[in-house]
């Protein structure tokens, strides 16, 4: 495994971790085998695994997450595939189906957690993933599974179809020449296969070089620097620590370890090229992480505890207009325009990312404060867009002063805000 990170790399050290993925043994395992499996397959202490699912479960779920998914991808010692392979047809494994269907119901709830678990369960998550890909880059060499054949109609095991069995070849049994010299095919010294008997000599040597001929350069391979990987090693101590800080420091928000992240992997790529191009290929993690972090530096929002979706009010009295309607991500739909043409009312609509939209009746006297971070604003008669937009109204109606009163807080810190006339 080499020492930096780029696209290219990432990819074939998945693609390289995907074909040798860990195996789940009979034996040392406490539930399903996935910390046994990963332990055995990169020869660590299988107790340092199990600490670590369970730091990572302590991380709103992630932990669990994860076994569940090693549970379903990662087959056990004798099966030919995972269970969650073996359920769409891709060969036998010795997981009850029963079991795999509820596995993989179990999932869907630990899904919905990692994606309303806030900040931590996201993190758990991605250090997990980080924590396996460095794993496996920098032991994926070892105790490396023997290649799974391709199996045939009929359940056949491996080496079906590769001529391999008892002294029979591809097309049955084996001849006489090909039993002494234990090879098929002849040598390129004897095309027409006239000396069976003597296949088993080396190829003659190639033309002896001229007298005083100038040998062919050798390359010299340039070893290639480690500053890129020992960097996204750090980015992940930076994080996991910044994850165990936020429950006690409310400094840790999203966007601040993000400028955490983003400060070391770019003190990693300075380092890099200061020592001849290490690290070049962490741009692919700052640009987006610094994308993310501007966002969320100009959008002041937090999605944990908020509600997901679109939600839709029509109250008929003045009893049934709530204090405050809101969303974490969504859109918030609140209709005002069948409460009665006397009394007061005042109502908040909040929504973090989405849509904010609001109608009042065509008499009623309006007080409406309407807000964005970044987004756009329709309210009543005025309109804007764009950052930090702000427009407060008071319009009595068609009818002039008098009748119903609504005064209204409409905010959504990303995305749209409309109060129009029923």
């Amino acid at each position: 495994m080499s020492g930096s990170i780029s696209a290219a790399s990432v990819e074939e050290t998945l693609k390289d971790f995907w074909a040798t993925r860990p195996r789940r043994p009979h034996d040392g395992r406490k539930i399903a085998g996935v910390a046994a499996g990963i332990a055995q397959r990169y020869q660590i202490d299988p107790v340092i695994v199990r600490v670590a699912f369970v730091a990572m479960a302590l991380c709103n779920g992630a932990g669990v997450l994860i076994y569940l998914l090693g549970w379903l991808w990662l087959a056990q010692a004798d099966d030919e595939v995972s269970a969650a392979e073996a359920l769409i047809g891709r060969g036998r494994s010795s997981t009850p189906t029963a079991l795999t269907v509820l596995l993989a119901i179990a999932v869907i709830p630990a899904t919905g957690f990692f994606v309303d678990g806030g900040f931590t369960m996201v993190g758990g998550v991605l250090l997990s993933a980080g924590a396996i890909y460095l794993l496996h880059r920098g032991r994926g060499q070892l105790n490396r599974p023997e290649p799974t054949a391709a199996f045939g109609g009929g359940g056949g095991g491996a080496g079906v179809g590769l001529g391999v069995g008892d002294g029979e070849g591809v097309g049955g049994k084996v001849s006489t020449d090909e039993q002494t010299t234990d090879r098929v095919t002849p040598p390129a010294w004897d095309p027409l296969g006239a000396a069976p008997f003597a296949w088993d000599l080396p190829e003659p040597a190639g033309a002896p070089e001229p007298v005083g001929a100038t040998p062919a350069p050798v390359a010299v391979r340039r070893r290639r620097s480690r500053v890129g990987l020992a960097t996204f090693g750090a980015s992940l101590v930076v994080l996991a620590g910044s994850l165990v800080a936020s429950s006690y420091a409310d400094w840790f928000h999203a966007q601040h370890v993000i400028g955490l992240l983003v400060a070391v992997m770019g003190a990693g790529m300075v380092l890099g090229a200061l020592r001849g191009g290490g690290g070049r290929g962490l741009i692919w993690l700052v640009v987006p992480l610094s994308v993310v972090g501007v966002l969320l530096t100009s959008v002041d929002f937090e999605l944990d505890g908020k509600s997901m979706g679109s939600s839709f009010a029509r109250p008929m009295t003045l009893e049934e207009v709530q204090d405050r309607y809101t969303a974490g991500l969504g859109e918030v739909q609140l209709d005002l325009s069948s409460l009665p043409n006397s009394g007061s009312v005042t109502t908040a609509v909040e929504v973090e990312v989405g849509n904010a939209q609001v109608w009042v009746p065509h008499n009623a006297d309006v007080t409406v404060n309407c807000r964005t971070d970044l987004g756009s604003v329709q309210c009543l008669d005025r309109a804007s867009d764009g950052k930090s937009r702000h427009e407060e109204v008071t319009d009595y109606g068609l009818d002039g002063p008098g009748g119903l009163k609504i005064v209204l807080d409409v905010r959504s810190d990303l995305g749209t805000v409309e109060v129009r006339r029923a």
